[in-house]
């Protein structure tokens, strides 16, 4: 893990020294929403000032935001977890050596109708409703009713997160609604009163009620003290190392005015 720190640091000295020189053309990032705020936020102010270069988004999910550079179909890949041994295994098979930049810090938040009356769920609650072993709002404190579990698909890098922080590696129940982004966990829980999920910062609004998780609340403070036991670092994987316009984008988000954006689309800027 020492390692792996020190390497990744270095990569991020080295991204905010690297020179700020652009080359014309076009550059295509896909994979994590979570990471799709920070992307669209950040493309936008750099292409004001680099009319020359267009930056197309797309979702679909962590896993996918890796397999495409790894296929050779994105210049960045975002993702909200690390990557996977197999992944890198699988880059590896076909030549590809992907690199991570770190570009910001996340909570993943459990989240409730607006109208449930619950505050706080323990960790071991939170498992234990993903389970499928509480099934009533009732059996933690709530007004009676169905816990309706709502969770991410497996190429979610969140899904992943909380898989491994909150589950342990346990399986989630069969009977969860599986949808295959943070904006549809709003919406799903915005519509179902007695719904449960869970989202990255940046999707966070007045729609849903966030549940504070052992008496912790999921916000930047708590995230960066340590205190709020689901939270991760948020990356953007290239195919070998950056160079040209791919370098001059990365260079931007990790400099002072990308990472105030970073803030600003609601996750927590590195400095």
């Amino acid at each position: 893990m020492n390692r792996f720190k020190i390497v990744l640091t270095a990569l991020i000295s080295f991204a905010v020294m690297a020179s700020s020189q652009v080359f014309a053309g076009d550059l295509v990032i896909k994979g994590s929403t979570t990471i799709l705020p920070i992307a669209q936020k950040t493309a936008e102010a750099y292409m004001a000032e680099h009319p020359d270069v267009k930056i197309s988004l797309s979702g679909g999910g962590s896993g996918n935001g890796i397999k495409a550079i790894v296929d050779g179909t994105a210049d960045i890949g975002n993702a909200s977890r690390f990557i996977k041994p197999k992944e890198v295994d699988l880059a590896h098979s076909k030549g590809v050596y992907p690199v991570p930049f770190r570009v910001a810090l996340d909570a993943i938040v459990p989240v409730v109708n607006k109208n449930n009356k619950i505050t706080d769920l323990s960790m071991s609650q939170l498992k234990n409703i993903y389970l499928g072993k509480i099934k009533n709002w009732k059996e933690v404190g709530g007004t009676e009713g169905k816990i309706v579990v709502i969770s991410r698909d497996s190429s979610s890098g969140t899904f992943g997160v909380w898989k491994e922080l909150v589950m342990k590696k346990a399986r989630v129940t069969p009977r969860a609604l599986t949808v295959p982004s943070n904006g549809g966990i709003v919406q799903a829980v915005t519509t179902t009163p007695g719904a449960i999920g869970y989202v990255g910062l940046g999707y966070l609004n007045q729609e849903i009620k966030t549940v504070n998780v052992d008496g912790v609340k999921g916000n930047e403070e708590n995230t960066l003290n340590g205190s709020f036991p689901i939270s991760r670092g948020l990356f953007m994987f290239t195919k070998g190392w950056p160079k040209g316009d791919t370098m001059a984008f990365l260079s931007f988000i990790l400099s002072k005015k990308g990472q105030q954006l970073v803030k600003e689309a609601g996750s927590i800027p590195l400095f």
